[in-house]
C-alpha cells in the first residue's frame, strides 16, 4: 500500500517549477480565462438586451 500512496502523491504534488506543475496551471489559467470571457459575453448580451428587468 506504501507504493500505491507513493505514486499517488507524487502525481497530486508536482514540484513547484517542474514541466507538469506549469503545465497544470497553464492548463488551469486557460480555463479561468475562457470561463471569464463566456461571463463577460454573458453579461454584455444582457445589458443589450431590450427586455431587461431590473430586481429591486
Amino acid at each position: 500500500m506504501k507504493k500505491g500512496n507513493q505514486k499517488l502523491s507524487k502525481k497530486l504534488v508536482p514540484t513547484e517549477g517542474s514541466v507538469e506543475a506549469l503545465q497544470a496551471e497553464l492548463e488551469q489559467l486557460r480555463m479561468e480565462n475562457a470561463y471569464l470571457k463566456k461571463l463577460n459575453a454573458l453579461v454584455q448580451s444582457k445589458e443589450k438586451s431590450p427586455n431587461k428587468t431590473k430586481h429591486k
